[in-house]
């Protein structure tokens, strides 16, 4: 996994008039290191039928495809994994409800990292790196330092780290230097909207070490 983890989160895209296919299809034209979907606000049958059409868009593009907080969704969209925050499932309950998956683990401290790495996830996402508004209630900023710190350690245990929160193309390349890939959310839709998708998350993944 290296350069852009694109989040496609639905109510970040709601609330800007954007539809998530459409949106899912401009991204995968950059052909990202992987993409998940976060719909926290839809509900179940909603939330299945999208990520199964995401599901068969990303493996036809040979794009890693995650869901957000939920093995069964995940499962039932023949998705390739599953993103649990630190509230979530445990990832040892997980896979035991669903061993054929690959895990990713929110952490927000090297705490939270050494404990994270031992259960030895698939990847492990670290933030906020940067201050951000596309999540509610975040956590303290980690800053770069923390960063390069819990890359260090993640790459002696061959983890990839996922940086996380207020990532930008001007702050791109300070995570690449710590990071295997950044995950974007708000970025990814410029101000005009779906034209200028593709070209956002080509220069991310490229700027974030993609290749």
């Amino acid at each position: 996994m290296r350069g852009l983890y694109a989040i496609v989160d639905c109510d970040f895209l709601a609330a800007r008039g954007c539809a998530p296919l459409a949106f899912v299809e401009c991204l995968l034209e950059a052909r990202p290191a992987a993409l998940q979907l976060r719909a926290k606000s839809l509900g179940a049958r909603v939330a299945l039928e999208l990520a199964r059409r995401i599901s068969e868009l990303c493996r036809a593009c040979q794009v890693p495809f995650f869901v957000n907080d939920r093995p069964d969704l995940a499962l039932l969209s023949a998705s390739v994994g599953v993103h649990l925050g630190q509230h979530d499932l445990p990832l040892g309950e997980a896979r035991r409800v669903a061993p054929g998956l690959q895990f990713g683990l929110s952490t927000h401290r090297l705490e939270e990292v050494d404990r994270a790495l031992v259960e030895r996830p698939d990847y492990l996402a670290l933030g906020p790196i940067f201050a951000t508004a596309s999540k509610r209630d975040p956590e303290p900023v980690v800053g770069l330092d923390i960063l390069a710190e819990a890359g260090r350690r993640c790459r002696q245990a061959g983890i990839p780290l996922v940086a996380i929160g207020g990532i930008d193309a001007a702050r791109a390349p300070q995570v690449a230097a710590s990071a295997a890939a950044g995950a974007v959310i708000s970025a990814l839709l410029p101000p005009d909207g779906l034209p200028e998708v593709s070209a956002a998350a080509r220069r991310l993944h490229a700027l974030l070490g993609g290749r």
